[in-house]
């Protein structure tokens, strides 16, 4: 969203118009619904805490700073209603069968293109799933929502150069990962080892 985009609804929300909500709420649910299903990858517990967040944009609106960015301050609010989620069931949620997770990409041209993208981002979201919730944060809050790596830090409460390194960290993770799922990467590799050995 446009910096003057956002602070034009900051100003109005703070007036009170509930046309600046409805505003917000549509270019923000879905986003907001998406971090919160793959933190929590629980659908159910997720809309909770996104209804929880809502909330306390309309009880706060009014009291925002002229200045506030609404895409980190809302992304902040999800993620803080999902930690103390999580430290009031002192546990990781399970993986649920409704589910839908979806990983942004382009738009296939033909099926075979359709069951490579497919098959991505299966594996692209089995991916971040398996990372430890301090790293997926940072994957989902920088490559999936594109914030600004200051932004994010800024969500996550954590310096930038802090945000940096998980990021890396993640990164690799992720490439470990999808190595260690896809047979012909794993083919190839170790093809590479056989022939360093002759």
């Amino acid at each position: 969203m446009e910096r003057e985009l956002e602070i034009a609804l900051v100003i109005r929300l703070r007036a009170g118009d509930i046309s600046a909500f409805d505003e917000i709420y549509d270019v923000f649910n879905h986003r907001l619904l998406s971090f919160l299903t793959r933190m929590a990858k629980n659908r159910a517990v997720a809309e909770d805490l996104l209804e929880e967040t809502w909330l306390r944009l309309v009880s706060s609106g009014e009291d925002l700073h002229a200045e506030t960015r609404l895409g980190p301050w809302l992304f902040t609010v999800a993620r803080n209603l999902y930690l103390s989620h999580c430290r009031s069931r002192a546990r990781e949620h399970s993986y649920t069968a409704d589910l839908i997770l979806l990983w942004p990409g382009g738009h296939p041209q033909s099926p075979y293109d359709l069951a490579s993208l497919n098959e991505l981002e299966e594996r692209l979201e089995a991916a971040i799933a398996s990372l430890p919730p301090i790293y997926r944060e940072v994957v989902l809050l920088v490559a999936v929502e594109q914030l600004r790596p200051v932004e994010a830090a800024r969500v996550c409460g954590i310096s930038p150069e802090s945000l940096r390194q998980r990021l890396s960290r993640a990164r690799g993770q992720i490439s470990r990962f999808l190595t260690s799922h896809d047979p012909s990467i794993a083919a190839v590799r170790k093809e590479g080892d056989d022939d360093t050995r002759r």
